[in-house]
């Protein structure tokens, strides 16, 4: 039996866009439970089942989009529009990986099921719908971020994970979703509309527009988490991250307008090495500021035995 398919299927997985799945540990992080290690394991799991689920959404996506993706100039290359993966390979996998994330997800939690049906279905009503209307495309896109983000907080019991997370994160993905557009509106110029329908909704002054709404209600509403939400330190040490989340903002917007990148944030997470160092900088402000300033003393106690 000949195997070849193997390596098509992976790369249809995506393996890369996983990493947009981190951020199911967000809340694991703002809740101060990073070390507590039944919750990370639970957290992992939800991690790995949710990368699952998203590989299946990309295959669906790729099966849906085939006649599309053949004209355009990047995805023409992607093995299920190349004929290197069979449509009904493809479908098969799909079949298989979907009932692993159902019963791994239901064995951890209800809840957590109940999202990663919310993230399927929503995914197949944008393949359908709501990736042909303007604005609403974007909003869709959104929405699958913070459904990662509530795929975090349901495996475990939260105390300090505040709601401001969840509006950032609202406006941050908005920003990406916005990117994105302006990004494959640049790229593909006149033959956008031939590839996807939607960008003849969008225009680059509509678009740059929305990206300078979203990135400030970004900052805005970050910045008053750091230093209003209950659970934040009360020397508003927090606020020393804000500077990073700034120059993320910046940074993508400058690779999106000057550097004409963006259309996969993804790959912008992977190459772009500023922006890369700026989340490890702004990672581990946030670790000193929840997890070792408040221990301080018992760490000179220790030190001192």
């Amino acid at each position: 039996m000949s195997l070849k398919w193997i390596p098509g299927l992976i790369k249809t997985m995506r393996p890369k866009q996983w990493a947009k799945n981190l951020l199911i540990f967000i809340p694991l992080l703002f809740d101060q439970q990073l070390t507590h290690w039944p919750a990370f394991l639970r957290i992992l799991a939800g991690f790995i089942l949710f990368s699952l689920l998203a590989s299946v959404v990309y295959i669906i996506n790729d099966l849906a989009d085939l006649e599309a993706d053949r004209q355009h100039p990047k995805k023409r290359l992607r093995p299920i529009p190349s004929g290197k993966l069979s449509p009904r390979t493809a479908l098969m996998a799909a079949i298989v990986l979907l009932v692993i994330v159902g019963v791994g997800s239901i064995q951890l939690s209800g809840s957590f099921a109940l999202v990663c049906l919310t993230y399927l279905l929503l995914n197949v009503a944008y393949s359908k719908w709501f990736k042909h209307i303007p604005i609403m495309d974007v909003m869709v896109l959104a929405s699958f971020y913070v459904l990662r983000v509530v795929a975090g907080v349901v495996p475990i019991v939260v105390s300090r994970f505040s709601p401001w997370l969840y509006v950032f994160t609202t406006f941050m993905a908005l920003y990406l979703g916005v990117g994105k557009r302006r990004a494959e509106l640049a790229l593909l110029a006149e033959n956008a509309n031939s590839h996807r329908k939607v960008l003849q909704g969008y225009t680059l002054p509509l678009l740059d527009q929305m990206i300078i709404i979203v990135s400030s209600s970004a900052i805005i509403t970050y910045s008053l988490y750091t230093f209003s939400a209950p659970n934040v330190p009360a020397n508003h040490s927090l606020m020393l991250t804000i500077p990073f989340v700034i120059f993320g903002i910046f940074r993508y917007l400058y690779l999106v307008q000057v550097k004409e990148s963006g259309g996969a944030p993804e790959d912008v997470l992977f190459s772009d090495r500023p922006l890369q160092i700026c989340i490890a900088l702004w990672g581990l402000v946030i670790v000193i500021t929840f997890y070792l300033i408040p221990h301080w003393s018992d760490i000179q106690s220790a030190l001192n035995l």
